[in-house]
């Protein structure tokens, strides 16, 4: 049995059915334009290229803002820890041979593999390679020692051998590159390449302001690299089972060396090699606020200037606070997850925001077949009911 309309209803009916469509063809070109970055009205094709991507020297200082000090390192950075942002900076992305403060990413990605209590006898070829001139904590061979030693040998003294041995425990000295290759991507250090996990010069091992900086904010939330880069003195095994002291070289914090110490200072490493110069990567918390400074070799002052120069940067950094607006964040380059499949029930779905392009479009045209359905439901239902009042009904 089929149900006839009138011309009069059919015309009725499809009007609702257009009324539905065209009531939500609004929402479905905002849709595709805000899906579609090249669309009038849409956002950007892309975002804009970091301010701390340009050369020079960059803040944004409001009313009341203390100078910037006069620095001479070739790239520098000052940032929150706690929110990432960068308060100033000077050529951070700079690439630039990072020495010893390398050594921070090190130890990001071998850390967690390597607890403290773990005893190891150390074997002659886990030394070999050691670069010449290199920083020794006096690592030896047939010696065990604690792996917590060994940590506080990478730390305090920069012992390169107690780097080698470390990595050989991580599975060796191209497996260690690797994975803190892998760190360094992960945190959005993308200046960074590794080639000595020690810092030790090599040709293309480079790293930037920007990217130290990272190391050193990432690992100040991990309790044992925080302990370890804020020990200043430490007894170390030496041969015949006695120990000998060892003290922290970075003079901000031990105060050694006729640099006067840094009040709050929490770390976190220091570096050189001829072709680095001095490098520094330095923490500091007062009034509930911490920083990170990186400083990168300083062209005046002699050697003990990347010291000078980060204490001037902490200095402008705590009294900047809530007085510069923010020039970048040490989180616009960290890795994010791809998104997946959708777990959300379609119900939900609908509901959602707008997970990707083509979406919004499918949504919308489903709405629409919905409310035009329903208008030509009620239509029938009406016509139904006439029929079954006035007695007609066409037979097949």
């Amino acid at each position: 049995m089929t149900i006839g309309f009138s011309s009069r209803m059919t015309v009725a009916t499809c009007g609702f059915c257009l009324v539905g469509v065209l009531g939500l063809a609004p929402a479905a070109v905002a849709a595709r334009a805000a899906a579609d970055p090249g669309a009038p009205g849409g956002p950007a094709a892309a975002p804009r290229p970091s301010l701390l991507y340009r050369p020079g020297t960059h803040v944004r200082p409001r009313a009341g803002a203390p100078e910037l000090p006069d620095v001479s390192a070739r790239s520098w950075l000052v940032a929150d820890a706690r929110t990432g942002e960068v308060l100033a900076a000077h050529d951070a992305h700079r690439k630039l041979p990072p020495a010893s403060t390398l050594k921070t990413l090190f130890a990001l990605a071998v850390l967690p593999s390597l607890p403290g209590g773990i005893r190891h006898r150390v074997e002659p070829r886990e030394l070999r390679g050691i670069g010449s001139g290199s920083s020794l904590v006096g690592v030896a061979e047939g010696r065990t020692y604690r792996v917590t030693d060994l940590w506080r040998g990478v730390f305090l003294s920069s012992g390169n051998d107690a780097v080698r041995v470390l990595a050989a425990l991580n599975g060796g000295w191209r497996a260690t590159a690797q994975r803190m290759q892998a760190k360094a991507r992960s945190l959005g250090a993308l200046d960074t390449r590794v080639v000595s996990p020690d810092g030790y010069d090599a040709p293309g091992q480079v790293s930037s302001a920007y990217d130290l900086a990272v190391f050193g904010r990432a690992g100040l939330r991990s309790p044992d690299f925080a302990r370890y880069c804020a020990t200043v003195e430490a007894d170390f095994p030496g041969r015949g089972g006695w120990d000998y002291p060892i003290r922290n070289t970075n003079r901000l914090l031990t105060g050694a060396d006729g640099v006067e110490r840094y009040r709050g200072l929490i770390g976190v490493k220091n570096g050189y090699t001829s072709r680095a110069g001095h490098t520094l990567v330095a923490a500091a918390r007062k009034g509930g606020r911490t920083l990170v400074v990186t400083v990168m070799n300083p062209r005046e002052g002699g050697g003990f200037a990347v010291y000078e120069e980060a204490r001037s940067l902490l200095d402008w950094g705590f009294g900047a606070a809530g007085r510069v607006e923010p020039v970048g964040s040490l989180d616009a380059l960290r890795a994010r997850p791809r998104p997946g499949p959708d777990p959300v029930p379609v119900a939900a779905a609908v509901a959602a925001p707008d997970p990707g392009p083509g979406w919004a479009e499918t949504v919308t045209i489903a709405a629409a077949a919905a409310l035009g359905g329903g208008a030509v439901a009620l239509v029938l239902r009406v016509l139904g009911g006439r029929s079954v009042r006035g007695g007609r009904a066409d037979r097949g």
